[in-house]
């Protein structure tokens, strides 16, 4: 979905931010992104999709930073219902990407997107741009613009 997300951007003003490499499953995991774009992980902007409950599969996005992780009470508390991670053969056809390369750009209609407050303390962040091999920087700003986030939410912990 790299070319999605491409098109999404390029018409934003923003595709020569995305980072490609060549190597598949450059950037597929935090620890992997990392070191491919040569920032700490916590600096990866890792998209986390949670089912939605309700008669039709739906889900919703939380962009973390990537040493945060998901409190469940928190979660729970916020949304309404239990932290549930979408199984990954169901990833592309919920969200519009596949496992590695979940962002928040260029996501299927009904998916919404949330920002976690793990991600302010960092000027620049670097979330997938569609495929797990690329990335792309940004700063907070550009994220919230650009992923169509519906608000900032606080339901991840050991960041702090």
């Amino acid at each position: 979905m790299l070319e999605k997300v491409k098109q999404y951007l390029a018409a934003q003003g923003m595709a020569e931010r995305i980072m490609e490499f060549s190597e598949p499953g450059a950037s597929a995991t935090v620890e992997l992104a990392a070191q491919a774009v040569g920032c700490q992980p916590a600096h990866i902007a890792k998209s986390l999709a949670f089912l939605q409950p309700g008669p039709e599969a739906a889900c919703l996005l939380v962009v973390a930073a990537g040493d945060a992780k998901v409190d469940n009470s928190r979660f729970k508390q916020e949304f309404g219902f239990k932290a549930k991670m979408v199984p990954a053969d169901q990833a592309e056809e919920l969200i519009g990407h596949a496992v590695g390369g979940v962002c928040p750009f260029a996501v299927n209609p009904g998916v919404d997107v949330y920002l976690d407050e793990s991600l302010r303390r960092f000027e620049i962040v670097y979330p997938a741009a569609g495929s797990s091999n690329s990335a792309v920087r940004l700063n907070l700003a550009e994220l919230e613009k650009l992923s169509g986030s519906l608000k900032w939410v606080n339901v991840c912990k050991n960041w702090q």
